[in-house]
């Protein structure tokens, strides 16, 4: 269920609806204050900014019927470029709008474990043990249970392996997973509050808020390979329009790449990309060997055919009885 909460005083001139995945509130909930007092400094202008959560999927097709998100900011392409086509919410070259291909933070899937980690997990294969449990969102409905499921298949392929053998290994991890919550905080919850699982995988910029919420009974295990989550951002072309908003909600989503928006992500534990920054904070950033969905996949576009698609790869893995 996404949730909806304003982030400035009321009785403002304007207000802007940021309708985002899952697993960013905090950090909108520092960001949204600071940019509203940047654009009430540049322009005199007051900001109410709304924020709306949940599954990344779920949460663009909550825009597509209907929903008046004057910015979009998702953790993966193929949710923005669902509103880009064929409706045109948003317009076809948003991608290229802003620095990054429109990504002005990243992450990396990665593994948390219980503390001590007596299932002895180190790397995606080990999720497909006998006996291992495993928290992954739904890929069906979540943007950080995708990245999951492609971090284990990209990494596979890494180590060698044919695609029936990439596939019978998904399809092991996949038997190993209880319950496919629809978003990654509803899976967090899972794991570690009702303590069910041995094993949850997350994006990094998760694992602190965990530690921070639930105590220190964790380990995060940062695969020999792992897909790079990078998160991108989009103006709703045909909301802003009807709002009159398409000046703040540009500004709003430009401010991610200044100083200011670069060190509130980072620490959030979101990747900058700005280098200097990225440098600054790199003890919470370790090196990880990554590839990107473009370089392992050919995009998202494709991926969505290949793998999560109606009957595609996933469906067929989990009809095959990757799922109990």
């Amino acid at each position: 269920m996404a949730s909806l909460a304003g982030a400035t005083p009321a009785g403002a001139a304007t207000a802007l609806l940021n309708v985002s995945y899952d697993v960013s509130r905090e950090f909108y909930r520092d960001y949204n204050p600071a940019f509203a007092a940047y654009w009430e400094r540049a322009t005199g202008e007051r900001l109410t900014i709304n924020q709306s959560h949940g599954g990344s999927s779920r949460q663009a097709h909550s825009v597509a019927d209907g929903l008046e998100a004057d910015v979009v900011t998702m953790n993966q392409a193929s949710d923005i470029d669902l509103l880009a086509d064929p409706g045109h919410l948003v317009a076809p070259d948003w991608a290229r709008r802003f620095p990054d291909n429109s990504a002005p933070t990243s992450s990396v899937s990665v593994i948390l474990v219980r503390k001590g980690n007596p299932r002895q997990i180190r790397d995606w294969a080990d999720l497909g043990r006998p006996g291992v449990s495993v928290l992954i969102p739904n890929p069906k409905t979540s943007g950080n249970g995708r990245y999951a499921y492609l971090a284990a298949w990209g990494a596979a392929r890494k180590s060698g392996l044919a695609e029936p053998e990439i596939a019978a290994a998904l399809g092991r991890i996949i038997a190993n997973v209880p319950v496919f919550d629809g978003g990654g905080r509803a899976a967090t919850t899972t794991f570690a509050q009702r303590q069910i699982g041995d094993a949850l995988v997350t994006f990094e910029s998760e694992v602190p808020l965990i530690l921070g919420e639930f105590g220190d009974h964790f380990d995060v295990v940062y695969p020999a390979w792992t897909v790079l989550a990078e998160n991108p951002v989009a103006v709703v072309d045909a909301v802003v329009a009807r709002h009159g908003t398409a000046r703040a909600a540009e500004a709003y989503l430009r401010y991610l790449w200044s100083d200011d928006g670069q060190e509130i992500a980072a620490r959030h534990h979101l990747r900058p990309r700005n280098a200097r920054i990225l440098a600054r904070y790199a003890g919470q950033f370790p090196a990880v060997r990554t590839f990107t969905v473009d370089d392992m996949f050919g995009g998202w576009k494709q991926a969505q055919r290949d793998h999560f698609a109606d009957g595609a790869r996933y469906d067929r893995i989990v009809a095959a009885g990757g799922r109990r």
